[in-house]
């Protein structure tokens, strides 16, 4: 595991500090007559405190990486040495040293060693309770138990995202926060509200991408069309006839919907939002409107496989595990048309590389889980089992690089 700052060094030096005043010379009749040997053994293992100790001006009682050593703060580094070897040093820090070495905590650890964690850490999911990016965060936590420890989830909803976002991106870099991030937050909101407390291209660092949502085109089954051309054909006949729902402005299965618009040259399709994906679908079902833009949910896969709905292309360039019957965007004729929420691990930009890497090692072993990735996909997200930091920033890259465009051409604002 790796080394980073911990709190071994601080036990070593509270061990000496409270065992200090605890012993009395008299008690242990500590004499002038302390062999020759012990002398210089305790001479050698004082050296080894000189680190510790610090400075040789340091002054009476100033903390050391936390923790005041009041007893030991007066002396030099020289006069330690000096003062052991005349057997004149203060009788009770002689002791002391005597029974620290016996009781193992010298030669003390350099300050800055250990391993990680040391502490239950705290993940940020920047949304309410029960929904996927939440089902993730806690199925990872529950995990990792046996190869990081313990991990407790805090969900800080708000904001669509965002002020979780920003609690994860003002802590402390040191691998005791981490946030699980989404397309939404780390993408879309930058561009959507520049008045935003983070900056996503500089306040995180990757960890692993975990699951993609995929976007998708559904119609109600009394549309008569079956695929993507179809569709397309229609519209195009039936010029103004078509709106589209979707889960709110701004969102995902917004963006997917303004992006088939301009790839396909629809730019007359009304778009009706709704709050949440949920009321869209049934009205869907209902017939209220013939089509929406949204994320392939386990909900619009009981409609699919009940006849009720039509999916009628996966917005990705791989077929989708749960509904291997919907084709791709290129086997629709439309290569172009991806949209795709991703949901991943992130930590606050300045966090050790061998902590970036520890926990990206147990995410890997998480995702090669058979059983978490049937509990995914079995919600119509796609298991990403080959991420790690280097691709997941890539991957960040290239989403970032295609929703701007996106973004831009739609003159989409939230604020």
């Amino acid at each position: 595991m790796s080394t980073i700052n911990t709190g071994r060094a601080k036990e070593g030096c509270l061990s000496l500090a409270l065992m200090i005043p605890l012993i009395s010379a008299d008690t242990c009749n500590f004499r002038r007559s302390v062999s020759h040997e012990l002398t210089s053994a305790m001479t050698l293992r004082a050296s080894s405190l000189l680190p510790l100790i610090g400075d040789e001006r340091l002054m009476p009682h100033r903390p050391i990486n936390g923790l005041a050593v009041a007893s030991l703060a007066p002396y030099h580094s020289a006069t330690i040495r000096r003062k052991i070897v005349d057997d004149t040093v203060d009788r009770r820090v002689a002791l002391a040293l005597v029974f620290a070495l016996a009781a193992g905590i010298a030669p003390f650890p350099a300050f800055g060693q250990g391993k990680y964690p040391e502490n239950p850490i705290r993940l940020i999911v920047p949304r309410s309770a029960g929904g996927v990016v939440d089902i993730i965060g806690r199925q990872w936590a529950e995990r990792v138990r046996t190869s990081i420890g313990s991990v407790f989830v805090e969900n800080i909803g708000g904001g669509g995202g965002t002020i979780g976002t920003s609690a994860a991106a003002h802590a402390s870099p040191n691998g005791y926060t981490l946030v699980i991030g989404s397309t939404s937050d780390l993408v879309l909101n930058p561009v959507l509200m520049p008045n935003l407390t983070y900056d996503a291209t500089k306040d995180f660092v990757p960890v692993s991408i975990m699951a993609i949502s995929v976007g998708a085109i559904i119609v109600n089954a009394a549309l008569p069309v079956k695929t993507l051309p179809e569709l397309v054909a229609f519209a195009k006949a039936n010029p103004g006839k078509l709106s589209y729902g979707s889960a709110g402005a701004g969102t995902m299965a917004n963006l997917a919907g303004e992006m088939f618009k301009q790839l396909t040259g629809l730019p007359e399709i009304v778009h009706i939002p709704y709050k949440g994906a949920a009321p869209g679908l049934a009205d869907l079902v209902a017939g209220h409107i013939p089509m929406v833009a949204a994320t392939i949910s386990e909900a619009a896969i009981e409609l699919h496989n009940s006849g009720k709905v039509r999916i009628l292309v996966a917005a990705s360039d791989q077929r989708i595990t749960a509904v291997p019957d919907v084709p791709t965007s290129a086997e629709a004729g439309y290569p172009g048309f991806i949209a795709q929420l991703f949901m991943g691990l992130f930590a606050p930009a300045g966090t050790p590389k061998p902590i970036i890497d520890q926990l990206a090692k147990a995410t890997h072993e998480v995702m090669a889980d058979k059983d978490f990735q049937s509990k995914l996909t079995a919600q119509g997200y796609e298991p990403v089992v080959n991420s790690d930091p280097t691709k997941a920033a890539e991957y960040m890259q290239e989403e970032r690089a295609r929703w701007t465009s996106v973004l831009k051409a739609s003159g989409m604002k939230t604020n």
